[in-house]
This record gives structure tokens, sequence and C-alpha cells, in this order.
């Protein structure tokens, strides 16, 4: 089975709805297992700033898929919800990134695994660290090293709400 961890994040309508339904999507795939779910974190939109804050969280799924079958499969959760790709970096009612896929470098014409730009953002970083304790693979590792460089207090990122396990959310 492939380890992957994904992010999510939503900033229009009803944010932690539209995390749940993603999760329950992913849930009904037949080759995907979530596994856990980390906390909702609450934060500041990055890149175009003049849109609301954003819900996120980081999921652990194992699945049979290959990367880029996952990467469909996230694609379909997205259009399933309604995403629409307006603005880069723009609102979305959902938005869903594959960090890491196993401890593999992809570079295809469609996906960049680890994710380029995760290092940089604490808005995944925080919530990638809290599930994957205990993993440390080289790019968990270098996530831990990002963040612990990382100003947090100016980040704007704080944890909106606690999620014990898959199953309640």
């Amino acid at each position: 089975m492939n380890k992957v961890y994904l992010s999510l994040g939503t900033n229009i309508g009803d944010r932690e709805q539209n995390l749940k339904t993603a999760v329950q999507h992913l849930r009904e795939k037949e080759n995907v297992s979530v596994i856990d779910i980390s906390s909702i974190y609450e934060t500041s939109p990055v890149g175009y700033v003049d849109q609301p804050s954003f819900l996120n969280i980081v999921l652990y799924i194992e699945t049979s898929y290959s990367a880029l079958d996952m990467l469909k499969v996230c694609q379909s959760v997205e259009n399933a919800l309604g995403r629409v790709r307006e603005i880069r970096w723009g609102p979305r009612i959902i938005d869903l990134d594959i960090l890491l896929f196993n401890n593999d470098n992809i570079e295809v014409e469609n996906l960049i695994v680890p994710h380029p730009r995760m290092y940089e953002r604490a808005f995944v970083l925080v919530p990638l660290l809290e599930i994957a304790q205990g993993n440390e693979t080289p790019h968990l590792q270098m996530a831990k090293s990002s963040l612990e460089s990382m100003d947090l207090t100016s980040e704007g990122i704080t944890k909106w709400k606690s999620i014990d396990n898959v199953m309640e959310f």
C-alpha cells in the first residue's frame, strides 16, 4: 500500500462541512483508506490575500492507487464539490493537494511530490507534523526543520478544532 499525505483547504461557504464532505468522498473510494486526520487549523490566505481565512487539515491515507491515479481522485473530489479555478491562490470551496507519496520524488507534467511549496507553508507543515509524529522519513525531517525555522506567530495559523479520530469526522 502507498502511504500518502494530503492537504485539504477551504474558505468558501460552510468550511467545516466542505472538509467533512471531501473526507467522506475519499472514504467512499474503493482503494483509499483514510487512516489519520489532523486537527482543523484556521489560516490567513497566502498569495492572494483579499479573501476569507481558510480551514486546513492534513490526512494520512493508504491506497493502492499510483500517484497519478491519486491525483485524479483528488481532482474528482474537488470537481464533485464544485471547485472552480478563477484566481491563482484565490477563494475555493475545496483544495486537495498531494503533499507526500511514500518517500517518492515525483516530477511529471501535472504532479510534483513532495508538494513544491509545502516546506514554505505553516498551514501545511503544522497539521502534517501533528499526524506524522514518529515517522522519520527524509521528507518529514525536512518538514520539521522548515517548521522550526518559521515564526509561527506571524504565519496566521491557529488551531480551530481538535479531531480525535477519523470516524468522528
